[in-house]
Order: C-alpha cells, then structure tokens, then sequence
C-alpha cells in the first residue's frame, strides 16, 4: 500500500472528538451564559433598580408557579405526550381555593387536599381519552383548557376573590429563606425530585423507552399505557401545585391571569432541552430556563418596555426554543417531540 492510500484511509485526527466534547460541554452551559449576559446588560442599564437581591428575591418567588408549570410539562413529554392544560389546572386550583377557603369557609388544609384531589382528578380523565380512547393529547387537553376555563367563570362569577387564609400567604411569600420567599424553594425541591426520578430510577428510564419509542418499549415489556397514565397525573397535579404558590402569591384567587404561565412554561421546557443535558427534558435546565425568561421579561418591563412586548418575547421565544431543539435532535438520539 502507497503512503497516499495510507494517509487517505487514516482516522480523522484527534483533535477532533476533543472539538467535539468542547462544543458540547458549551452547548451545556450556553443558556446560563447568555442569562449572565442579560443579567450583566440590565445592571448596567438600571444598576440600582435592576440589580439588587429585593428585585431578585421577588423574581425568584413570583415565576415558581410557570417552574411548577414547566416542571409538570416536561413529565408527559419526555413520555411522548403534550399537556396543554397546565394554565388551566392552575387556575381551576387557585379559584377553587378562593371559593372553598373565602366563600365557604373551609380550612385551608383541607382546601388544599381538595385542590391536589382535583389535579389527580384531571389527569385521570385526560389520561382516559388520551391513553385508553387514543384520542391525540393536543386534542384532549385543548379541549379541558376549554372547559376548565368556563368552570371558573361560573364558579367565580368571573371575580377576583380575596381575603384567602394568611397560613397560606405565609407559607408561600411571608416567611424568606436567605431573603427570598419560600415559594421558591417549593419549585426548586420539586426540580430535585423530577431530577432524581429522571436519572436515578427505573421510572424515569421507562419514561425515555416510551417517549423514543412505544411500540419497541413494549416489545421490551415496558407497561407502555401506565407510564403514560402516570405521567398525564402527574403534570396534572403538579400544576394544581403550581395554583396552590399562585393563590398564596396573590393572596387572591384571579379567574383569568393563571392562563398567562402556559406559553412561558412551554418556551421553558423546551429551551430547558437544550442546555444542562441537551436534547433531553430535564428539571434543571427546565428551571434555568423559566429564570432566564423571568429575567428577561423583569428587566424589559423595568425599562418601561409596552406589556404587548412580553407576549412576544415570550412567542419568540417559544419559537426559537423548539428550533433549536429540532437541530439538536436532528444532530443525535433525542426524546424532544
């Protein structure tokens, strides 16, 4: 064999898998870098108004519901499934607290059991036509927002109500921990248990076979409709979760804006995907995500940026999220979509 045969059948160098890894471990981090950046550009811009720990700790606690959100939507996706009714369940909860703990007089205890009742109530419906009826997911839960959203019309009157229990209240954004409601904290705990499940149990690796792919995982003996079950639950309650912080951060429980987390918590599970471990849904990149977007949507509304401009930062964001996940998972093995 001839040097130019051999020199045109050698291996590529090996700087080129080190290449490799160095673009990858950037892509890992490439979100918390440019929320740095965003971070860095609003301080220099309102250095007293913007970068502070009040106006932090307030970012941190008011966004934890749309964390619980994005947390819950991530579950039935990584499985295959969408759950347009996150917003929905969070809003059904939040005025199902205000009715039952305002109106009627329940204690709040028991109000809040009712609610996560109601959340598990939903997803088991959900799970019937989606699973069961094989009805398209988008379909089904479209549908429940629908109805979900006429329920507490009436129930409310379509009225704000206030005066909910101060243990609540306290609970969520009276007591702080290093300066910052606990609220918070409830999301980040709920990151570390989705985190756990995801990659330190058998659940969350049957949650990936399914999503890849159901007909092979259940040639492997994967319960393929009770993984599916479970995670259509599981979002749901979650987000009845998410409407326990929304009512104990209002104080209040309001009809209508509960619906404005879901396009911010699917732009957060989606561009969540693509950092921390991309091409896969998971919790911490999820949480990095709905900061990043808090972040960004605090600092252009200090700046006295028009309110029609967080309907499209939040859209385009959404967009670009999704993009970039499809290039992701066109480039390697992926459960995105």
């Amino acid at each position: 064999m001839t040097d130019a045969s051999k020199s045109s059948t050698t291996s590529p160098p090996e700087r080129s898998p080190s290449r490799a890894s160095r673009a990858r471990q950037f892509e890992r981090v490439a979100v918390l870098l440019v929320w740095a950046v965003l971070i860095a550009a609003f301080s220099i811009a309102m250095p007293r108004a913007f970068f502070n720990w009040g106006n932090f700790s307030i970012m941190f606690a008011s966004y934890s519901p749309a964390a619980l959100l994005a947390l819950g939507i991530i579950i039935p996706l990584t499985a295959g499934d969408y759950d347009l009714s996150v917003g929905a369940v969070l809003t059904l909860s939040a005025s199902t607290i205000g009715v039952l703990n305002v109106w009627f007089h329940w204690p709040i205890l028991l109000v809040l059991l009712v609610v996560l009742a109601i959340g598990l109530l939903v997803g088991l419906l959900h799970a019937l036509f989606i699973v069961y009826f094989r009805v398209p997911s988008l379909v089904v839960t479209l549908g429940s927002t629908s109805l979900m959203s006429g329920i507490v019309q009436w129930m409310t009157n379509s009225t704000t109500i206030g005066g909910i229990d101060n243990g609540l209240i306290d609970a969520t954004v009276g007591n702080r921990l290093f300066g910052i409601p606990l609220a918070f904290y409830y999301a980040f705990a709920a990151a570390l248990i989705v985190w756990y499940v995801f990659d330190y149990t058998p659940l969350g690796r049957r949650l990936l076979f399914v999503g890849r792919g159901r007909e092979v995982a259940r040639l492997n003996g994967i319960a393929v409709a009770r993984v599916r079950v479970g995670a259509l639950v599981c979002s749901a309650v979650i987000s009845s979760a998410g409407g326990i912080l929304y009512a104990g951060l209002l104080g209040s429980a309001d009809p209508f804006s509960g619906l404005n987390y879901l396009l911010p918590a699917f732009a957060a599970a989606f561009l969540g995907a693509t950092t921390i471990q991309p091409g896969r849904f998971n919790p911490w990149g999820t949480l990095v995500a709905v900061y990043f977007l808090a972040t960004g949507i605090t600092g252009l509304s200090m700046l006295g940026i028009p309110l029609w401009v967080t309907n499209v930062f939040n859209g385009a964001a959404l967009i670009l999220a999704v993009t970039i996940s499809q290039i992701t998972r066109g480039r390697e093995t992926s459960d995105i979509g």
